[in-house]
């Protein structure tokens, strides 16, 4: 057992400084005070002044209260029955079932060994045209959803979860509403896939410190399943209410801030949980899929132009519908063409082509300019377009959708008009279609 502090000597929101030796950074503690205890985190040392943030806040604590170091930083449970539970920031449990026996894990450890990844090559199916089709996602990618509130992002996390192949699924849940939190769990479960999802959720009502937690229990959850050969498929929502809480903590520590009062260590914090992202060779792997709510739709505040330096890309959430031009997956070319039909990356290009073309139409339009035959061709295409494949109530395999994608074109253009190989329309244009123009 640990020596016992007597004496806080200052507290400041859910922040208490004290004096101590032989403390670690991260490293836990227990605040206890008349008839309660409370686990607290050691977050800063400054020689013998120790800073530590109260999990549960601060309420009902003093300075007269005994503060007692654990020697080890926090933990999580890890094992086959956390499938299908759901957890709070602290990683107690929250759906009524019993505390789990497995072993504790460390949490906010170091990334994987670069030396044991591997290139990633492996497709992870959404059933999500504008995912599967047009910004593919691959194993071990880290990939945020850029979008504002209001956006159905929750909706469009919650159907990857679904749908997704993957083994095991973790949400991460930092500052949710209630109605949030219970959409997230009323969908898995009657989906039929609860079984295969762990959730850790932190509410908008909880302590803001247990936000900073959930990533990391997340994260470190998903790299043991993953070194057991597990394919793990982590969301997270929302990193700016993540983010945001750092600045608070950061500001209640009086530290010096940086852009628009985030701290200075911003990229490496965020980093940090990014670069989780793993393909492990000869075992399974972490997929990375976050939400990054963007304040006033500005993708250069200082949390989405952070992670756009780490991540592999971005889906952008504009108008209810994933934006074919802002979103970029840039491990896509791994897989495209190669463990999809040969047709993909023609059609990919192609299609995205025409619907740029449909948009210099409309907005020929709309400044009054007079539209040629082509352009009603294009304006119906796009419309086409719009409806069959962007709209996100749509639910195609990635053959079907490609299929689909030779459909429409097949309804308004000629072969010679779309520009693809002569060998891909031989094989994949619509029989129909080339019965009516030999006739």
């Amino acid at each position: 057992m640990r020596s016992i502090i007597t004496k806080i000597k200052e507290i400041t929101g859910n922040i208490a400084t004290l004096e101590a030796s032989g403390v670690g950074l991260g490293e836990l503690a227990v605040v206890q005070s008349p008839g309660q205890s409370t686990l607290g985190q050691v977050i800063r040392v400054n020689q013998e002044n120790v800073t530590i943030q109260v999990f549960g806040g601060t309420k009902g604590i003093s300075t007269s209260d005994q503060v007692r170091f654990l020697g080890h930083p926090m933990q999580v449970k890890y094992g086959p029955s956390l499938m299908g539970r759901i957890f709070n920031g602290s990683g107690v449990p929250i759906d009524g079932g019993p505390e789990p026996v497995e072993e504790e894990i460390a949490i906010g450890g170091p990334s994987f060994n670069p030396a044991n990844r591997i290139i990633p090559q492996q497709m992870i199916r959404t059933n999500i045209p504008m995912i599967d089709l047009f910004n593919s996602l691959v194993v071990s990618q880290k990939l945020p959803i850029f979008s504002i509130p209001g956006e159905p992002y929750n909706q469009l996390l919650a159907r990857v979860g679904m749908q997704a192949e993957a083994d095991i699924i973790i949400l991460g849940g930092m500052g949710l509403k209630f109605d949030d939190f219970t959409f997230f769990k009323r969908t898995f479960e009657e989906s039929g896939v609860m079984n295969r999802v762990i959730m850790f959720i932190h509410q908008a009502s909880d302590p803001v410190v247990e936000c900073l937690l959930v990533p990391d229990m997340a994260l470190a959850v998903a790299e043991r399943f993953a070194e057991a050969g597990q394919r793990v498929l982590v969301l997270l929502t929302d990193m700016t209410n993540f983010a945001d809480s750092l600045k608070e903590i950061s500001i209640s520590m009086e530290q010096i801030p940086s852009n628009r009062g985030y701290p200075g260590d911003l990229y490496s914090q965020l980093a940090s949980r990014y670069e989780k992202a793993v393909d492990i060779e000869g075992a399974g792997g972490i997929t990375l899929l976050a939400v990054t709510t963007m304040p006033g739709d500005d993708v250069t505040h200082p949390v989405p132009d952070n992670t756009g330096y780490i991540t592999e890309g971005q889906f952008y959430l504009r108008h209810g519908v994933i934006d074919p031009f802002g979103s970029l997956s840039r491990l896509k070319q791994n897989v495209v063409g190669k463990v999809t039909r040969k047709d993909h990356n023609d059609i990919m290009n192609t299609m995205i082509r025409l619907y740029s073309d449909c948009r210099e139409s409309r907005n020929k339009i709309a400044m009054g300019f007079k539209v040629s035959k082509w352009d009603e061709t294009l304006l119906a295409y796009g419309k086409d377009f719009e409806t069959e494949l962007m709209d996100l109530n749509v639910n195609l395999p990635i053959e079907q959708a490609l299929d689909r994608c030779w459909t429409i074109l097949a309804r308004h253009f000629d072969p010679v008009q779309t520009g693809l190989k002569q060998e891909l329309v031989d094989q994949f244009w619509p029989k129909e279609n080339k019965e009516a123009q030999a006739a």
